[in-house]
């Protein structure tokens, strides 16, 4: 029944109300100039119902926004109010209009209708109601025929220009509705595109983490354990090992520290890992004390798109990282460049105490979402027959002939995969 409506907007609404009042009430009292009420000749009487049935249907129009359906019951009791008095059609009538519009904009479904039906049958019965009030002597004298069939056509006239006038003020509600649910509509789609958009940078900010920290934190672990034990015997190798622990944790706090600033500020993703990043990687892995035996067959035959470069590199480096903290021995590690896509395999030993391999934690979920998102496919199987107590993983990516990869490579220069 009462609609939230701004402060504003009411204030608007109300003064434009006594405006229209202001304006149209001295009007009407020109149609009132002598006792035009049959059945009230007192011209004081006359001109205070005036003034009571004008400043109810403008009061019915500032109120056509806050409580649409309380306006309409106010205006056809005004208007019922002015025709039992044998009052003519004046000025401050137009407030209907602003009341029709009330309903069909802001109104609900069944008060949409009931003032589309409002339209019609005020309008026809106010055409009635003026053919009438032109024929008023024929009450006292017969008419023809001919006084009949003016009084026909005069009503049917009136009536017809009426509700046109008043279905147009209820249409044009009507639109203001559609076009309001429109925006509506609108700012709904946008502010879930805004909400996607930002769950996707939060899945890639947590999948980049992920990567960096879980690596890091991997050779760290491999080097602390290598230095316990090569303390006694070598302290030399504990103090390289220290030496690779600390680089590796600075590189992770430097990363670490990039993703947060990326968190906070949306000016741009940074510096990304590229292809050549990957000998430092291998560098930390076979520090950690890994065989590590890469393959690169064949080359790359141009530059590869930068999200491409990152792909590979992130997954290379979570499959090393699931090496290093569920495998034993060396890692094989195979690239195959070919003009259209590039091949990805890592081959390790699994430890066995956990015969199933590594589980499906956030890691390899981070190297199948990257792999998606670059177009390709991921596979990360414990292997079977002579691969038997092996953990492979398996990835492809397309990236295009050479001369799109070299232009895609210029394009996306850091861009992410994610």
């Amino acid at each position: 029944m009462i609609r939230t409506v701004s402060r504003t907007w009411l204030a608007f609404d109300i003064v434009g109300s006594v405006i229209g009042l202001l304006i149209t009430l001295p009007l009407s009292f020109a149609f009132v100039a002598g006792p035009l009420s049959v059945w009230l000749p007192s011209a004081p009487t006359t001109y205070a119902l005036h003034v009571l049935i004008g400043a109810a249907m403008w009061a019915a129009a500032a109120i056509s926004r806050l409580a649409p359906g309380l306006a309409l019951v106010v205006a056809w009791v005004a208007a019922i109010l002015q025709m039992a008095c044998g009052f003519p059609p004046v000025p401050f009538d137009i407030a209907v209009f602003s009341v029709l519009f009330g309903t069909a904009a802001w109104g609900s479904r069944r008060l949409l209708w009931l003032g589309g039906a409002s339209a019609v049958l005020g309008g026809v019965i106010a055409g009635l109601y003026i053919a009438l009030l032109q024929f008023d002597e024929s009450v006292t004298t017969p008419a023809p025929a001919a006084d009949g069939m003016r009084l026909v056509l005069l009503a049917v006239a009136m009536g017809t220009s009426i509700v046109f006038a008043l279905v147009i003020a209820w249409g044009a509600g009507l639109l203001w509705r559609v076009v309001r649910h429109g925006r509506q509509t609108r700012e709904a789609q946008l502010r879930a595109e805004a909400i996607a958009a930002e769950e996707q940078e939060r899945v890639r900010i947590a999948r980049d983490m992920h990567d960096i920290v879980a690596h890091s934190l991997a050779v760290v672990i491999a080097q602390s354990d290598g230095a316990r034990y090569a303390a006694a015997a070598k302290p030399e190798l504990a103090q390289e090992a220290l030496g690779t622990i600390a680089q590796t944790a600075r590189a992770a706090l430097s990363d670490v520290r990039m993703l947060l600033t990326q968190l906070r500020h949306r000016q741009g993703d940074g510096p990304q890992p590229t292809l050549a990043d990957l000998e430092t990687l291998f560098a930390q892995v076979r520090q950690a004390g890994i065989e590590l035996r890469v393959t690169v067959d064949p080359m790359p035959p141009g530059e590869p798109p930068g999200a491409i470069q990152l792909a590979v590199y992130r997954i290379l480096q979570e499959a090393l990282t699931n090496a290093l903290r569920h495998g034993e021995g060396g890692v094989d590690v195979r690239l195959s460049w070919w003009p259209e896509r590039v091949d990805i395999g890592v081959r390790n030993r699994i430890r066995r105490p956990q015969a199933t391999g590594p589980g499906g934690g956030h890691g390899l979920v981070g190297m199948r979402e990257r792999a998606q998102l670059a177009g390709g496919t991921l596979e990360a199987v414990r292997g079977t027959g002579q691969d038997d107590g092996w953990f492979v993983v398996s990835a492809t990516l397309p990236i295009g002939t050479p001369s799109q990869s070299g232009s895609a490579g210029a394009r996306s220069g850091t861009g992410d995969a994610g």
